[in-house]
């Protein structure tokens, strides 16, 4: 009977440790793909900004804007980071003229910031060009983000797809809703190489 529970008892805690290590080895995956988020077509600036976490490739609520839980946020086609004017946290950003997968590696230094709420580390207009006779937002091609996120100790590089014009309203004829794709790849064990 003792040895029953002896066996019994290390087996426990073997399965333990297992489940353990296996979590562990989770929470440190990189996470590369492509994503689709939609943003509401906002001129005037009156709606929040849609939120993204690299670390599980989620959109944040806009309830979480005062934390470091987003990386970056846009609204219409203005981007924020989650530091300084931008959000609590420590991101930053350096816009790089070059092709996603020639980028190998993340610098440790340079990254801009959210200074203010008219210095922005993105600014307006300098990622696409806007064809006034469709009405739509093109990515420039060669523009690759790479990111340093908000907790100040991770690094993710990101390019944009496309942007597409959601339903459109009437009479105004304007989309209700932006829908942006882009594809990254996010190094969750805080290493600089992609």
């Amino acid at each position: 009977m003792k040895r029953v529970l002896f066996f019994g008892l290390l087996a426990s805690v073997a399965f333990s440790a297992c489940k353990k290590s296996s979590t562990t080895n989770q929470s440190a995956t990189d996470i590369s793909g492509i994503k689709t988020i939609s943003v509401a077509f906002d001129q005037l600036a009156s709606q929040p900004f849609t939120l993204f976490r690299f670390s599980d490739s989620s959109v944040i609520a806009n309830t979480d804007s005062a934390s470091n839980s987003w990386d970056f946020g846009i609204r219409f086609t203005t981007f924020i980071v989650n530091s300084y004017a931008g959000g609590p946290g420590n991101a930053g950003v350096i816009m790089q003229n070059n092709i996603f997968d020639s980028v190998k590696s993340a610098p440790t230094s340079g990254y801009a910031y959210d200074t203010t709420s008219a210095q922005r580390a993105i600014k307006d207009g300098s990622w696409y060009t806007y064809n006034s006779q469709s009405h739509v937002f093109v990515p420039k091609a060669g523009k690759v983000f790479i990111f340093k996120t908000a907790d100040g100790s991770h690094y993710a590089k990101m390019e944009l797809l496309s942007v597409e014009n959601g339903p459109v309203v009437p009479p105004a004829q304007t989309p209700t809703i932006l829908y942006y794709t882009f594809r990254y790849s996010y190094k969750a064990d805080g290493s600089t190489t992609f």
